[in-house]
């Protein structure tokens, strides 16, 4: 009988930890464009799996949900945002915003760039989730007062919210044999993963 008592015991303590484990796994939201979403990339080499598999190489279990779309702009992101927040069987830990591509491709007001994400990154605020702003950059043959304020939205928002930023997605990828696909916009694998060895320490500080 002591026996039992003391398996039964083992048991649910080992149980009790699973579940603990399980519930302090962190959850990551990866929230962004064809960039997140691994555009033309076999399903599993786009941002947030690799960027899953990057944590776990480093001892953290983290679940990285792709909630990357081609094409979205801004305006795009803040529409679905919170739809996408409910849809999920857990609110994430951390939400990773990387849009604005997009805009620039558009020309967009960079006014109407920083207005929807800073709504995003209120809406975040308001669920309790962490953020890590993710920048991109206007190029540099674009309009020189066009550049001057895209460029601004980034550092702005993340002084006046006080979140953590990465300064440009593409930093190392743009401009680097084989990191970029023949379009000239989409990174390849090798660029994708340049971009989550660039970023998981942010990720892992944003946590």
């Amino acid at each position: 009988m002591t026996r039992l008592i003391i398996a039964a015991l083992l048991g649910f303590l080992l149980s009790t930890d699973m579940a603990l484990a399980s519930d302090e796994r962190p959850r990551i939201l990866a929230f962004g464009d064809s960039l997140t979403a691994g555009y033309n990339l076999p399903e599993g080499l786009g941002y947030a799996p690799q960027l899953e598999d990057a944590l776990r190489r480093r001892g953290i279990a983290a679940s990285v949900v792709d909630g990357g779309v081609s094409g979205d702009t801004s305006s795009a992101g803040r529409a679905r945002l919170g739809w996408t927040l409910d849809g999920l069987d857990e609110q994430p830990d951390l939400l990773v915003i990387a849009l604005g591509g997009n805009d620039v491709l558009r020309a967009i007001d960079p006014a109407v760039t920083e207005e929807n994400l800073s709504a995003m990154i209120e809406t975040a605020k308001e669920r309790g989730i962490a953020v890590l702003l993710i920048g991109m950059r206007a190029p540099p043959n674009y309009d020189p007062h066009y550049v001057r304020h895209f460029d601004a939205i980034y550092p702005a928002l993340a002084k006046r919210y006080g979140v953590p930023l990465y300064p440009f997605f593409l930093d190392g990828v743009i401009g680097e044999p084989g990191r970029m696909q023949a379009d000239g916009l989409h990174p390849t694998f090798e660029g994708v993963k340049q971009m989550v060895t660039r970023t998981a320490d942010r990720v892992i500080d944003a946590l």
